[in-house]
């Protein structure tokens, strides 16, 4: 039976390449190698590996599919971490947890194949990084359930009053408001994944400096919430866990916006925007940590101890 480490390793790996498959999704944006492998689920006709065409250059066909290969490190991850948690018998929540995982996974590779047999319209491509997003959150919130005790005298308490609860769910909807912002940003911007002149990429017709304003003003809105939650909290003398992940928190949203500013003078550099995406990860993450955190599941002993 697998034990809590080795449960909490693989909901971490779990973590991890959910991430990752998010980054390298950015690299094969930027690198204009979306349809370095034009067809799906093959990478061409009668392949599932690259071939050389002189259509397709070698570096975007090895970009695409090594992005590709990535998934069957989400999908190896997601199914080994709904195995431990399944024999481990663990509680009904934590398998929910697990099984949303291959779940998302699978949804997901459909999503791909739809952004590819569609071109990389920019909407698909928008859903595809969204849908990341969100499975980033629900693999915190698993490593978070797995380290919880299962037994039946467990209890769950609230660390902070309701309000500031309301007040941390609240960042997540911003949070989830700027990703979504983000993401017509990129529809609008000049990375469409494909360099093709002969059959250009569909971009979302708005203005993007317009659309920038927008992400940028949300960020702010951010900003201004988590530094009220952290007076808020320092009032209420909150779990000094909260102090502390709530103070990562504010670091990663900064550090991504300073990226944003130079991201945006410097012309939207390729890097920049691969650099952006991973704090986006990153933040997705911090902001799960902090929500799962102002409850905890724990025995009545503890609490007395």
């Amino acid at each position: 039976m697998p034990g809590l480490r080795t449960q909490r390793v693989l909901a971490g790996a779990v973590i991890a390449t959910q991430g990752t498959i998010s980054v390298t999704g950015a690299i094969v944006r930027v690198t204009a190698s979306g349809l370095g492998c034009p067809t799906w689920p093959q990478c061409f006709p009668g392949s599932f590996t690259p071939v050389a065409v002189a259509e397709v250059p070698h570096l975007h066909q090895a970009i695409e599919f090594g992005n590709r290969l990535v998934t069957f490190a989400v999908a190896i991850t997601a199914g080994l971490a709904v195995l431990a948690v399944v024999r481990a018998r663990r509680r009904t929540e934590v398998q929910v947890y697990a099984w949303a995982m291959p779940a998302s996974t699978v949804a997901q590779a459909l999503l791909g194949g739809v952004t590819v047999r569609t071109g990389l319209l920019w909407w698909t491509v928008a859903l595809h990084l969204l849908v990341s997003m969100a499975m980033v959150w629900l693999a915190v919130l698993l490593y978070v359930k797995v380290g919880e005790p299962d037994t039946d005298t467990a209890v769950v308490i609230a660390r902070v009053p309701a309000p500031l609860r309301g007040l941390t769910a609240l960042t997540g909807v911003i949070l989830a408001a700027i990703l979504v912002a983000g993401t017509l940003v990129t529809a609008a911007g000049p990375h469409a994944g494909d360099r093709n002149i002969d059959r250009p990429v569909p971009r979302l017709q708005v203005e993007i400096t317009t659309l920038v304003h927008a992400h940028s003003s949300l960020t702010v809105a951010y900003l201004s919430l988590l530094v009220a939650l952290g007076f808020a909290l320092a009032a209420v003398r909150a779990a000094r866990v909260l102090a502390v992940r709530l103070a990562a928190l504010l670091a990663l949203v900064a550090c991504q916006a300073v990226v944003g500013i130079v991201q945006f003078y410097a012309g939207i550099p390729p890097l920049l925007v691969a650099v952006h995406v991973a704090l986006a990860v990153l933040c997705t993450a911090a902001t799960a940590g902090l929500w799962a955190a102002m409850r905890e599941r724990t025995e009545p002993a503890a609490l007395q101890g």
